[in-house]
């Protein structure tokens, strides 16, 4: 996947199952109004952690990614900057958020 600038951003394995993987990529590279359609894509989507994880470990800048836009993902990352691994912080919280639902 390319990203708004033309650089060769990696995919996971994870790309192959996500939901964005067969509409039209542009609408996930939307300003304004056009990001919080871009989002509703990410809604239910199975890989929407892997995909989050991936995008906030390796700082991507452009485009809604795990459906988080740009600008939400800068302001996550320098919240917290110290964390190394994305990919366990949202699982962790996933878990978390689990056990309070059963209580």
């Amino acid at each position: 996947m390319c990203d708004k600038g033309g650089t060769v951003t990696r995919l996971q394995d994870w790309g192959e199952d996500a939901a964005c993987r067969t509409g039209d990529s542009d609408a996930l590279f939307a300003d304004g109004p056009g990001q919080s359609r871009a989002k509703t894509i990410c809604t239910g989507c199975s890989v929407r952690t892997d995909c989050l994880a991936d995008a906030l470990d390796n700082r991507i800048q452009w485009g809604v990614w795990g459906g988080m836009t740009e600008c939400e993902r800068r302001a996550l990352l320098r919240r917290r900057p110290r964390v190394v691994s994305w990919k366990k912080v949202l699982l962790d919280g996933k878990a978390a958020q689990s056990g309070a639902r059963s209580e």
